[in-house]
């Protein structure tokens, strides 16, 4: 199974969901492929952002040698899922689409890992440094439903 995560910048939340979705994958010994992009093309090959690496890091994830890099439309053919953070990102993923195949791949992060979730959106930390903790616990949380869900 091949997913993609993406954000807006691939900095901070799609960077920490592709970080926390490998570790759970080698844990439970799967042969998954996880990566992410971003919409924007401002931080192409830049590392993560030092707080979302730190973050990940308290929690024994290395996120550090992650690149960002922009979503392009080759992308739906690489990858079987590809979930985004918010519904901007969903929009502008859509908006690359060429047919109800590509478009069906698409899918919100949270809404994808838990229907009944009242929140659809994972809330950008980056212009708030005490928001990189519970966004994280809010990716890992997504990614061991969604790990049980892609599974069955």
């Amino acid at each position: 199974m091949k997913i993609l995560m993406v954000c807006l910048g691939n900095i901070c939340r799609s960077p920490m969901a592709e970080g926390v979705m490998r570790h759970l994958v080698e844990k439970k010994e799967l042969d998954w492929e996880i990566d992410s992009a971003g919409t924007g093309g401002w931080h192409l090959g830049e590392a993560p952002d030092k707080r979302a690496i730190r973050t990940a890091a308290n929690h024994g994830i290395d996120i550090s040698g992650l690149k960002a890099r922009k979503f392009s439309e080759r992308d739906f053919g690489r990858f079987d899922h590809i979930f985004v953070m918010d519904s901007t990102n969903y929009s502008d993923v859509i908006s690359l689409s060429e047919n109800d195949e590509e478009r069906n791949k698409v899918k919100l992060f949270l809404e994808a890992a838990d229907p009944n979730s009242p929140e659809k959106n994972v809330t950008d930390p980056w212009f708030e440094d005490r928001l990189f903790e519970p966004v994280f616990l809010g990716i890992r949380e997504a990614c061991e439903k969604l790990i049980e869900k892609l599974r069955s």
